[in-house]
């Protein structure tokens, strides 16, 4: 299960946004990886999603696969969207 965001907040993801997604999706069991630039990380890891780099107007990839993939990806979905972070393209 794949999804792509482009960032909409004005700092990029720093170390604010970056937390928020990590903590949101660190409760889940499914492996989730961000890709930016045809680099990805483990998005429970805050120092991988940060080693990124991703700056206001990137577009990133999201993707999940486990058990419990259809519940992480509403559940960064609506957090990208309801904190500014960015907006589904």
């Amino acid at each position: 299960m794949k999804k792509t965001f482009k960032i909409t907040v004005l700092e990029g993801l720093h170390a604010r946004p970056s937390t928020l997604l990590v903590t949101t999706v660190s409760s889940f069991k499914s492996d989730v990886t961000i890709t930016y630039k045809d680099r990805s990380a483990n998005l429970k890891s805050i120092m991988g999603v940060m080693s990124l780099a991703i700056s206001l107007g990137s577009v990133i990839e999201i993707s999940a696969e486990g058990a419990d993939a259809q519940q992480l990806m509403d559940k960064v979905t609506k957090v990208i969207i309801s904190q500014g972070i960015g907006e589904e393209c």
